[in-house]
């Protein structure tokens, strides 16, 4: 019978148990399930958050009526999608950095998403007051 010290065997016994855990890519000790759960709901608030602003700019760009500059819905739908886009990709690799930094005992690093998010937000809500202010067509 094998040794329980070798962490090879131990891998091997996990995975017969069908314990995924402890994989040979992870470095670092497996963090209290509770701060993986909280970092995995965080992640899943980022891609709603996500999927909000996409939806967001498709409805403005398709269901607004049309404003007295050429393109205003775009200009205000755009960005929206495009940050849904980058929030979805970035939250993967901050969900990523998060679980590394607690496998390995370190300080969780920041995010820029909260800052990137906020001047997204602002600045299309600055050019949707500006078109607002234009005055939309009349058809």
């Amino acid at each position: 019978m094998a040794s329980t010290d070798d962490p090879a065997d131990r891998r091997q016994a996990d995975r017969r148990r069908g314990d995924r855990r402890t994989r040979a890519a992870e470095p670092g000790v497996d963090p209290d399930v509770r701060f993986s759960y909280a970092n995995e709901r965080t992640f899943l608030a980022w891609n709603r958050t996500a999927l909000a602003m996409v939806t967001a700019g498709l409805a403005i760009t398709q269901l607004l009526p049309p404003f007295s500059i050429a393109g205003g819905r775009r200009m205000i739908g755009l960005p929206l999608i495009a940050m849904g886009v980058l929030i979805s990709v970035a939250s993967l690799s901050q969900w990523r950095r998060n679980e590394r930094a607690m496998r390995l005992g370190e300080p969780l690093p920041r995010s820029i998403l909260p800052a990137l998010v906020a001047v997204v937000v602002a600045v299309s809500a600055i050019i949707a007051l500006v078109l607002s202010i234009g005055g939309t067509k009349s058809t």
